[in-house]
């Protein structure tokens, strides 16, 4: 029998119904022939010089030996200004310009993504996600989201590894019913909901796909998709941009094995990740516990989705986390 399952944070409601899953063509993208890689030569981030890129913004180690390099988005949704966007009413619509920060992070090896990367190379591509948060927080952006885009399914059009920072001037409706969430639960418990969350999962066990000593991944009690993975650090921060190296490196290592799961066990899947920090605002947001989420592209949305924002998961989250573990 199916279930309805509620996430506590957000108050999402989903569908958990394992039995579609038997439905034809349902997780097919889950059998996938193997990547092919796309040659390196018209790539534009072979030479950035000649692919005529933007001004480098950031570079790790530098500029001329770059691992980890920032650019300006080429085609970017926002851009930065000196002025911060102004509201303006037109009849009963409100409309900002386009101000806001667009960028992209690029590391160095044509073929290798997150997962392959050495683990310091990982780390610190998430240390600069820490500090273009940091300038994105300029005064005039309220929140700001890393990303990446893996496979054409999802939005990658290159195959370079590249990730994205965009920082925009409101907090989106989908954060802000999550750090909701997380409020009302602290008012009302004087916990962390997220911290619970881990000693939960840590009690019972059924859901850890992989954990070192500063960060876990679970796999969420209410996932929206097959096999998703949230990974945090376990001790409690609010704030990405604030958290100490160590954890950073330790949750680096947890992403990294996770994908590398996703890669053996699930088929290798097209997705997306992204890291969830509060809000820019003065207000500490103490209630919030940051964290990444792992979304693997294996089944389609369809009208239920777009029209209720009730997604339909074939893969139990106890499921997925055995697959995964490969037990």
């Amino acid at each position: 029998m199916s279930e309805l399952r509620k996430d506590p944070l957000s108050g999402d409601w989903i569908i958990l119904s394992p039995g579609r899953a038997k439905r034809p063509q349902m997780l097919d993208r889950g059998v996938r022939k193997p990547r092919k890689a796309a040659p390196k030569r018209g790539c534009p981030f072979e030479d950035l010089l000649k692919s005529g890129n933007g001004a480098i913004i950031e570079a790790w180690p530098s500029a001329k030996k770059w691992q980890i390099v920032v650019l300006p988005n080429k085609y970017p949704a926002l851009i930065h200004a000196e002025a911060c966007a102004v509201d303006f009413r037109d009849g009963i619509y409100d409309e900002e310009a386009g101000i806001g920060t667009h960028e992209l992070i690029i590391t160095r090896d044509h073929d290798k993504s997150f997962s392959d990367l050495d683990l310091g190379t990982a780390a610190r591509v998430l240390v600069m996600f820490q500090e273009r948060y940091r300038t994105a927080n300029d005064g005039c952006n309220a929140y700001a989201v890393a990303f990446l885009n893996f496979g054409p399914s999802v939005g990658a059009s290159l195959w370079h590894p590249h990730y994205q920072i965009l920082a925009v001037p409101f907090v989106p409706p989908h954060v802000a019913r999550s750090i909701s969430g997380a409020r009302e639960y602290f008012k009302r418990n004087n916990h962390c909901l997220r911290c619970e969350v881990i000693k939960e999962e840590v009690k019972y066990k059924k859901r850890i796909v992989d954990e070192n000593r500063n960060a876990i991944a679970l796999a969420p009690y209410a996932s929206k998709r097959p096999f998703e993975v949230s990974v945090m650090p376990k001790k409690h921060f609010p704030k990405f941009e604030e958290t100490p190296p160590s954890v950073i490196r330790d949750v680096a290592e947890i992403m990294q094995r996770t994908l590398r799961r996703l890669r053996a066990r699930a088929g290798d899947p097209d997705l997306n990740f992204f890291i969830h920090s509060a809000p820019f605002s003065k207000n500490g947001h103490e209630y919030h516990h940051w964290h990444a989420e792992i979304l693997p592209n294996l089944s389609y949305l369809g009208g239920l989705e777009f029209a209720t924002g009730i997604y339909i998961n074939v893969v139990d989250p106890d499921n997925a986390t055995r697959i995964l573990r490969g037990k």
